[in-house]
């Protein structure tokens, strides 16, 4: 198939997941500039999809939400501020509070 150019649907939702993970992560992780809107709106806009589409799919093959993803990755980020003692724990606080939730 794919020598013909198809590519099968699973593959086209892998990439998606990991899009959907990835900018997450460098949300979460790597940006200080934080988006202005909620991750929902965000994501739907990156990656051109509506958002239901997305929360559902991202649940049925990763088996937790979208929310809980970013949450986990909240609380690490969290961890690698505080065991690199790159911000007090005021400063984290009001660092993570900034991004705009769901």
């Amino acid at each position: 198939m794919h020598k013909y150019g198809l590519e099968l649907m699973e593959d086209k939702k892998s990439v998606l997941i990991e899009q959907i993970k990835n900018l997450i992560i460098d949300m979460v992780h790597y940006r200080e500039d934080f988006i202005k809107t909620k991750f929902s709106v965000f994501l739907s806009e990156k990656l051109n999809r509506d958002y239901t589409y997305l929360s559902n799919l991202f649940s049925e093959v990763q088996g937790i939400t979208i929310e809980q993803f970013i949450i986990a990755h909240k609380i690490e980020r969290i961890k690698e501020l505080i065991m690199y003692d790159e911000l007090n724990i005021s400063e984290i606080a009001w660092k993570l509070k900034s991004m705009k939730r769901i």
